[in-house]
């Protein structure tokens, strides 16, 4: 056997492979036989199959099996030798010239870039914070009021927050288009579900109001039929009803789960589990500005075969949950520079965890499964759960790794304190 490697890019290697016919067919004779002494077939009992009839049947696949064995082991070592990583899966090229008695291939593949160390004294970055108080339980106290509040009508002239029950039809040079026309439909005046001008056109409406108005579509309106168009609507108030929140008392208590009805008891859960919630997304916003700052220190060449197989991976998860919402397929192109972010950033990791030893430990691992558990009702038998899942417990120790990376970042680089507004940061106008 007989193999050259040379560069012929930044982290692009060809290596020619020679592998000599006799030592294939010497293995593909034994593995034959091997088979043909654990096959079954009809009018033949085990062990008793002819080896020609096994290799009518199987000759060619064992014949591959072997060949891609063997050139396997040879890349294996020389890349080893040459102290060479491969990146993604090599290129074969049969090649007919050379000694008639070995077969000959080009195998062409990337090597994994030499990533280089990151100063994190060089980093600036924000530690995201949010102070969490009274005040902060009683908006998450009224948002929860809001969720279980109910509607009522009332004789008055629509505004925000108020539900509308309405009759609307809608035509285009005078003729009807799809989705241009519903009976009994609802909405909440002022939570953007429909176009501005429709809602601004309903309010101070009162029940039993007619209201005809033009209405052009935006230009980028997801519906193209429509999209940059003018109708004309003619819409119905069939009904007001303003939303009712239900008292804080115990029964309010009760009905979310604080068993004796305290409302002490209520604001102490709601505050634990405000500061759990707020600090998960601190924590995010700020892994985030770190991982911001990573990316853009890292300056080198990435593998196409990695970015490519990245690229796809994530177009694949977008099409399915595009798909199960029924939408149309999304433009690949949109997944590139995201693809490339992942790769750089998992390299980056990788040799930041290699070079500082950031690997999770097991008591990390524990602590972060039984962080997660604390938030459901029987918190022992999900930490159970995650322990005998490999697959989520990997998971959980890939998070660990990266919190373990962004605290060294942030004990070593130029932190800002970033104060988020505790609204925006939970949404909770959206309750």
């Amino acid at each position: 056997m007989q193999q050259t490697i040379e560069s012929t890019g930044t982290l692009e290697r060809r290596m020619d492979v020679s592998v000599a016919k006799a030592e294939i067919d010497a293995e593909v004779a034994q593995r034959l036989a091997r088979l043909a002494r654990e096959t079954t077939m009809p009018g033949f009992r085990r062990g008793k199959v002819p080896v020609r009839m096994i290799a009518r049947q199987h000759g060619a696949q064992v014949h591959a099996e072997v060949l891609s064995d063997k050139v396997g082991r040879i890349l294996s070592g020389a890349l080893e030798q040459n102290k060479l990583r491969i990146a993604g899966q090599p290129q074969l090229e049969a090649k007919p010239d050379g000694d008639a008695s070995f077969q000959n291939f080009r195998a062409t593949f990337e090597i994994y870039p030499e990533v280089p160390r990151i100063d994190p004294a060089r980093l600036s970055v924000h530690r995201a914070v949010c102070p969490v108080g009274p005040a902060e339980v009683d908006k998450t106290i009224e948002v929860m009021r809001r969720q279980r509040a109910h509607f009522q009508a009332v004789a008055r002239p629509a505004r925000d927050g108020d539900r509308l029950r309405i009759d609307f039809r809608g035509t285009i040079d005078g003729s009807p288009f799809e989705g241009g026309a519903a009976g009994g439909y609802t909405f909440e005046l002022g939570k953007g579900r429909m176009l501005p001008g429709f809602e601004d056109a309903l309010r101070g409406a009162e029940a039993g109001a007619t209201r005809r108005f033009p209405l052009r579509f935006p230009d980028d309106y997801h519906g193209a039929a429509v999209a940059g168009k003018t109708a004309e609507f003619e819409v119905t108030l069939h009904a007001v009803e303003e939303r009712v929140l239900p008292p804080l008392d115990a029964d309010f208590a009760r009905a979310v789960g604080i068993t004796d009805g305290s409302l002490e008891h209520l604001r102490a859960e709601v505050l634990a589990n405000v500061e759990r919630e707020v600090g998960a997304r601190l924590r995010s916003r700020t892994r985030d500005s770190v991982m911001d700052a990573l990316f853009q220190a890292a300056e080198f060449p990435l593998p196409r075969a990695l970015v490519g197989a990245e690229q796809q991976q994530l177009q694949q998860m977008a099409e399915a949950e595009v798909a199960a919402r029924g939408g149309g397929a999304p433009d690949p192109a949109v997944f590139a520079q995201a693809a490339e972010r992942r790769v750089r950033l998992s390299l980056v990791i990788g040799e930041i965890v290699r070079s500082q030893n950031l690997q999770a430990r097991p008591d990390q691992v524990r602590k972060a499964v039984e962080s997660v558990a604390s938030g459901y009702e029987r918190p022992a038998e999900v930490v159970q759960w995650y322990l005998g899942n490999r697959e989520r417990l990997a998971e959980v120790e890939s998070a660990v790794v990266e919190d373990n990376v962004v605290d060294w970042v942030l004990q070593r680089a130029q932190v800002a304190e970033q104060v988020l507004v505790f609204d925006e940061l939970m949404d909770t106008a959206k309750g």
